[in-house]
């Protein structure tokens, strides 16, 4: 029996299994292969970029490590990351930092970005089949070297910021029309104070006053969030763009809300935050992470936060207004590893969730018999997900678990171990 031949006969009887609880097993495959997840270009070059520079300065991140193999231009990045998507079944995007324009060696300040800077990684996603998401790149940059970029009370330093998000909805744009009509397009800033601020209404003040500016012309295909954090390092007592005031900002002004999973106080999960967040705005970006400690962009696992988080978006259903990304950075092992250990993680939470008998669950909360809910939502975790994961990877022409890591092997040998 070869192992083909294995995997489909365990997937025969896993379905059966599922089947009696009223799970559609092959339409569960089909349709978690049908949810993009939008994957990270900064995992594989240590959120270095494009712009001539060695290592990544400011912005209260930090990557650590110096793993040999690191992308060192947009041919690597783009290699790597083929290879990576290769590994990953389901339906892939790629999302991209401002920092990564290709300017053929001129230099061109980010406010003066313009679609043709990103020409090539259009065309790459048009070999591929993906779609691309953006992000401005409001760190590494000598205007940001204060801690603050759109809330600066320099008018001046202020508006160069504007100026370079405004340039980057045009990207997005170009993204969009280009490709497959949409690209999310996410904000977030570093602004902050490492000690007790006495104002901290001024710079939600300019804040607020420069997104208006930012997002008074939209553009067609162009799906815009706004991304919160607890604090940075520079920014662990007070942060302009916070929950509250990005919250505020999306329902007032009609934009979507970016839930990173570590961007919240450590003890805090994200996935009851959901619910609430799609009756009031029009877009949810959950960037799937794992903060150890802290907001440290660890590499995603198959957690019980990641997969709460999954269960929680296929219960709602609300795919038109959900949308799934990773976002980590690990410079301390191989950053192909690092891509397809997360991206696979996610893709196992969606199976998962897509498996779990919803329509049972909800069954039983509604007769009141809420012991026989929570013993079945158990008993769910025991039933045979590893033979479906298996199928699902068989499905998409990806290797099985174990099988890939030895095509990174392989790629590091060929190709990585030759890079200075």
């Amino acid at each position: 029996m070869t192992s083909n031949d294995r995997v489909e006969r365990a997937f025969e009887e896993a379905k059966a299994r599922y089947a009696d609880l009223g799970v559609d097993v092959e339409a569960a495959v089909k349709r978690c292969a049908e949810i993009p997840v939008s994957i990270h270009c900064w995992q594989g070059d240590d959120v270095v970029g494009l712009e001539g520079k060695d290592t990544l300065s400011g912005g209260g991140i930090l990557a650590t490590g110096n793993y040999p193999g690191r992308a060192r231009s947009g041919d690597e990045l783009r290699q790597d990351a083929a290879k990576a998507f290769s590994l990953v079944p389901g339906t892939k995007r790629f999302n991209l930092h401002a920092m990564y324009a290709e300017t053929e060696g001129k230099r061109v300040d980010r406010d003066a970005l313009e679609p043709r800077h990103f020409e090539k990684w259009v065309e790459w996603a048009k070999s591929l089949g993906i779609g691309l998401d953006f992000n401005p790149t409001f760190f590494s940059h000598p205007l940001a070297d204060s801690g603050f970029t759109l809330s600066h009370p320099d008018e001046g330093v202020r508006a160069f910021w504007v100026r370079h998000a405004i340039a980057c909805e045009r990207i997005a744009a170009y993204f969009a029309s280009e490709l497959d009509g949409v690209c999310i397009n996410n904000l977030w800033i570093p602004d902050g104070w490492k000690d007790i601020p006495v104002d901290r209404l001024g710079p939600r003040e300019r804040l607020l006053a420069s997104l208006d500016e930012i997002y008074r012309e939209r553009l067609p295909g162009v799906i815009d969030t706004v991304e919160s954090k607890l604090f940075g390092i520079g920014s662990e007592s007070y942060v302009t763009g916070s929950h509250e005031f990005y919250l505020g900002y999306a329902v007032s002004r009609n934009v979507g809300v970016c839930l990173d999973m570590g961007h919240f106080h450590p003890t805090e999960t994200i996935h009851d935050k959901i619910s609430s967040l799609v009756l009031f705005v029009p877009h949810v970006l959950i960037h799937m992470s794992r903060g150890v400690r802290w907001d440290s962009d660890h590499v995603v696992l198959f957690t019980d936060d990641v997969r709460a988080v999954a269960a929680e978006m296929v219960r709602l259903g609300r795919w038109e207004k959900i949308h799934l990304a990773v976002d980590y950075f690990d410079a301390s092992i191989n950053r192909i590893l690092a891509w397809v250990i997360g991206a696979r993680a996610v893709q196992k939470a969606l199976l998962s969730a897509f498996l779990e008998p919803v329509g049972r669950l909800e069954e039983l909360e509604a007769e009141g018999r809420l012991g026989e809910r929570l013993a079945l939502m158990e008993d769910v975790k025991s039933l045979p997900f590893a033979a479906v994961w298996d199928y699902y990877c068989l499905s998409q022409d990806v290797p099985l678990d174990v099988e890939w890591i030895r095509e990174v092997e392989a790629y590091e040998r060929q190709v990585l171990s030759k890079r200075t």
